[in-house]
């Protein structure tokens, strides 16, 4: 069987349609790096959402040790790749490097063997949930609403909003929301740490009590471990406490389900190690009766959410889903708030508009 002889990476850049901010961050642009891998007669692609730096660290660190590789092999890849990075560090750009080429190489183990990632990971559902995510803090009220609206119109069960910025003003951003999307559709907030534990306490209660809010992401940083099981120990009956979009390795994982800080784990394969370091957290989730959920990147999720067995939805990411379908071809759209992936398509199903992509692009040379 073909090794990888080919490692290339580029970067693209691409402007938001509107200025985004959360509860402790604002950003005009979200940057992509791309992975492509050839071996033989097939190749393979994986991405994540990062700096430009991170595809220079791929060049640098990572090429050499994929070069020659065996795309069957992934684990002893992604175990070569962690101790590459030992004195770089394991978290932040060096975790988002591993995952783009750890994405890539389980689309060219997949397209190698002719299947769809689902069907070699083995999948444990028909289709995956999602919930409408976007809502940002700068957008004014009617933008809020005509957005959260939409996707409860799309037949999606749930929505969420970004809060934090002005907590004063964020019972009255929330109930907008609610008056929206109506009593139906479930309402999930998310402040980024943006309160302190006696805010997001009181806040909580409110938002539950009000507006029927019943998932709060990162009431308080999701390194205060702490301050994450106060509010799920002290907070109102029937509201999720997620965090775990910032973890990078297993070992944080580990730490948040251990200080019992979650109702629901949250990972992010584009930052947590790829494909492999996803289904390690999902791993560790089910080992403590708790559900994952996949934050953000819908298009790059769905096949591995496929396989993971207590899952509870996918986050469909205003930011990413725009760029996902303007720079790829084969990506899904809902079907009655869920998505399937196309089984007829070996891989992720995924192919660069290299054209379109072309626009925006600030790394590579091609």
């Amino acid at each position: 069987m073909a090794r990888v002889d080919a490692l290339r990476v580029s970067a693209y850049t691409i402007p938001t349609d509107y200025p985004e901010a959360d509860g402790t961050l604002a950003w005009n642009s979200t940057t992509m790096v791309l992975v492509e891998l050839r071996a033989g007669d097939h190749h393979g692609l994986g991405y994540t959402y990062a700096d430009v730096a991170v595809a220079y660290l791929i060049e640098s660190h990572l090429r050499d040790l994929i070069i020659g590789h065996d795309p069957m092999a992934i684990p002893a890849a992604w175990l070569r790749m962690t101790r590459q990075v030992r004195n770089l560090g394991e978290s932040g750009l060096s975790a988002m490097a591993i995952a783009a080429v750890d994405v890539a190489l389980w689309d060219l183990k997949a397209r190698t063997l002719g299947l769809p990632l689902a069907t070699l990971l083995g999948p444990a559902h028909d289709a995956v949930p999602l919930y409408g995510s976007g809502g940002f803090t700068s957008y004014p009220i009617d933008r809020l609403q005509a957005q959260l609206a939409g996707w409860a119109e799309q037949g999606l069960g749930a929505v969420k909003m970004k809060i934090g910025t002005d907590p004063a003003a964020d019972p009255a951003r929330v109930h907008a929301a609610r008056e929206a999307i109506g009593p139906d559709v479930a309402l999930y907030v998310d402040a980024n740490g943006a309160y302190t534990r006696k805010q997001a306490l009181a806040l909580a209660h409110h938002f539950k009590e009000v507006d029927d809010v019943t998932w709060f992401e990162e009431p308080v940083s999701s390194d205060d471990l702490a301050g994450l099981r106060l509010l799920r120990d002290h907070g109102p009956a029937g509201m999720d406490i997620a965090a775990g979009e910032y973890g990078y390795t297993p070992s944080y994982f580990r730490r948040l389900l251990e200080a019992g800080a979650v109702d629901v784990l949250q990972a992010d394969a584009t930052r947590c190690g790829g494909i492999t370091g996803f289904l390690h957290a999902a791993a560790l989730a089910q080992s403590h009766n708790l559900q994952l959920s996949a934050h953000t990147a819908p298009a790059l999720h769905l096949h591995p959410c496929m396989a993971v067995p207590e899952l509870r939805n996918l986050e469909y990411f205003h930011d990413h889903l725009r760029i996902e379908n303007m720079l790829f071809e084969g990506v899904q759209q809902p079907v009655d708030g869920a998505l399937q992936p196309d089984l007829s398509r070996p891989g992720m199903g995924l192919e660069l508009r290299r054209e379109e992509a072309e626009r925006y692009r600030v790394y590579g040379d091609w």
